[in-house]
């Protein structure tokens, strides 16, 4: 319910919309816009790596949404390329923010959260048990980021 309450009072270009949500007594269901890009993760796989500036064009349309997000009171916890929907297979750059499952309001942030996220993409902060804030998806987008350069070579496109 939480991740029901959040996307519907999300909305911005880069984050999937909610449309419709049906309670069928032990199965719920969340209907949301049709992306056909796939995940970046298989974006990823595809094309090995991305030069610089589509990296860059592709990070700042996050960092876009982090700040509507966040200046939302909404912090994601789980941002990671399989999270992270292409709208078509023609562009690398244009993206939904999707999965809202571990998603809070800031505000109802625990001192002693329970640790949740993706261990390769999760902020420090979040596996020590330490009070944190929304610059744990700072983090995780910094992890991205480092995915999406981390075979480049000497001779790519800059």
């Amino acid at each position: 319910m939480t991740e029901i309450h959040i996307l519907s009072a999300l909305d911005h270009p880069h984050i999937i919309k909610l449309y419709e949500t049906f309670d069928e007594g032990s199965e719920f269901y969340i209907v949301t816009e049709l992306v056909e890009g796939g995940e970046l993760f298989d974006r990823i796989v595809k094309k090995a790596h991305y030069n610089e500036k589509e990296a860059r064009d592709l990070i700042k349309s996050l960092l876009e949404t982090l700040k509507y997000m966040h200046g939302s009171g909404i912090v994601h916890r789980d941002l990671k390329p399989e999270n992270l929907l292409l709208t078509s297979d023609a562009d690398d750059a244009e993206v939904k923010i999707a999965d809202f499952g571990f998603a809070k309001k800031v505000r109802d942030l625990l001192p002693k959260e329970t640790a949740c996220g993706t261990p390769g993409y999760v902020a420090p902060e979040i596996l020590r048990g330490d009070r944190y804030n929304c610059e744990v998806d700072i983090w995780s987008l910094g992890v991205i980021c480092y995915v999406l350069l981390g075979n480049m070579n000497d001779d790519d496109d800059y």
